[in-house]
């Protein structure tokens, strides 16, 4: 199932599942709430009858988590980007943080701060996790991931570059995108998904995550030996080769096979 986090016709947050060209609403207003009441096992082992539903265009989607406690981002975990770079495999996953503040959704603008001269795109399969996480190990991780999205790891470049460390090149507000939905990991072979990301219909970037180097549980296990993952927060997997550059007046389309596009357009910071 594809659960969303939606926009009504009277400005209510709602927690839905998205069906074709219609949205069910469950009558949740928090992605993170409906997830610690074992929302999604709930919704998947009973008919959805006497729902409210809403036609796609009457509603607004969200990010599917719109405030996570915390985004947790790889730096390097494909092999094909690390050819490209020349580059040597990690002995262990580079991780980094964003904050929740830098999260948008679907059709929301990304704003080219003024004082970066160069932002790059950054397509990623975004791991959400389903409950409370420490210390788990790879063999148990399936159990505490709720699903996975499209995750966008905006990055101004030149600001990278010139702090060395990643901070502010990563965490300017609208620098995560993610959606359009989370696909309940019932429903995806997380080890084998074509995505891509077009700028303007140009694809640009183009891989499958069976290239990745830390496998999806293997991430689980690493990240929750360091710290505890709270019920939401998202694991960006890291992306594959093609990153680059866009400018204020592009159209960004990040596509991962099996949960869908995430557009956004791209403005200037006023």
């Amino acid at each position: 199932m594809k659960f969303v986090t939606y926009e009504n016709p009277i400005g209510e947050i709602k927690v839905g599942v998205l069906s074709g060209n219609q949205i069910i609403d469950l009558d949740y207003s928090d992605m993170k709430d409906f997830l610690t009441e074992g929302g999604i096992f709930k919704v998947e082992n009973k008919p959805l009858e006497n729902y409210k539903v809403y036609k796609i265009h009457q509603i607004k989607l969200k990010a599917p988590v719109t405030n996570p406690s915390k985004i947790v981002c790889l730096g390097l975990n494909y092999i094909d980007h690390a050819k490209e770079l020349k580059m040597s495999i990690p002995d262990e996953p580079i991780i980094f943080l964003k904050p929740p503040t830098a999260v948008i959704g679907p059709e929301e603008p990304i704003v080219c701060p003024k004082v970066s001269t160069r932002v790059d795109y950054e397509v990623e399969l975004g791991i959400i996790i389903s409950e409370r996480t420490k210390k788990v190990s790879k063999l148990e991780a399936k159990e505490f991931i709720a699903g996975f999205t499209v995750f966008n790891d905006v990055t101004a470049r030149d600001l990278q570059q010139k702090d060395i460390q990643w901070t502010r090149a990563k965490s300017f507000d609208t620098f995560a995108p993610v959606g359009p939905s989370l696909v309940s990991k019932s429903e995806i072979n997380s080890s084998n998904l074509e995505l891509q990301l077009r700028v303007n219909n140009q694809v640009k970037q183009k891989s499958n995550t069976k290239n990745m180097i830390f496998s999806i549980e293997y991430l689980v296990e690493f990240i929750s030996n360091i710290m505890t993952l709270e019920p939401g927060d998202i694991i960006a997997t890291g992306t594959p080769p093609g990153v680059g550059p866009f400018k204020p007046g592009d159209i960004i389309e990040a596509e991962i096979e099996k949960i869908g596009i995430l557009r956004n357009p791209v403005i200037s910071e006023r």
